[in-house]
């Protein structure tokens, strides 16, 4: 069982990090920063999650929980009941719409360990949701990896700054 202060402060890091990346965008907030605004000891930060990347993939990883949630609970077409295709491309725009208010987040969570980008939760989820949705096509796997990887802060937006790129490289119109 997890200690009463250090679940507190497993909460309190991301959510000071939320703020002060809000504030001061993620490049120009030390992880010193982080732990004065949390509440914690300088080595807390680093303990729990690394390095800056750390927060941002667990910011990511609460705020993807969110589509997670319309997948798996939302009305149709997003949520149970509709058609597999038409719940594959309406997950395809809800992504699209999810990226790019997160996209200072993404490339920080890209320089985590290793591939630790594609082992949040929520984005296995993502893949495994696509993998059925597209069963009986030719490799499900493939295609539901592949699928979002366009989107990915380097590949999609080079320049964070450019909000309308992920609707850009889907072909819809930035709104």
């Amino acid at each position: 069982m997890e200690r009463a202060d250090a679940a507190r402060n497993r909460a309190a890091v991301p959510a000071a990090a939320a703020r002060l990346f809000a504030e001061h965008g993620v490049d120009a907030v030390p992880m010193d920063q982080v732990a004065t605004a949390a509440g914690v000891g300088k080595g807390t930060p680093f303990r729990r999650f690394g390095d800056r990347s750390g927060p941002a993939v667990a910011l990511l990883d609460a705020r993807e929980r969110e589509l997670q949630d319309g997948i798996l609970h939302g009305p149709p077409p997003l949520g149970p009941g509709g058609p597999a295709q038409e719940r594959a491309a309406a997950f395809v725009a809800a992504y699209l719409d999810h990226l790019p208010p997160h996209l200072a987040l993404v490339p920080m969570s890209e320089t985590a360990a290793p591939g630790a980008r594609y082992r949040i939760g929520a984005y296995r989820f993502w893949r495994r949701h696509l993998t059925v949705l597209r069963a009986g096509a030719p490799d499900p796997e493939h295609t539901a990896h592949a699928l979002p990887a366009p989107n990915s802060s380097r590949r999609c937006c080079p320049n964070s700054a450019n909000d309308g790129c992920a609707r850009a490289s889907s072909g819809r119109p930035a709104q």
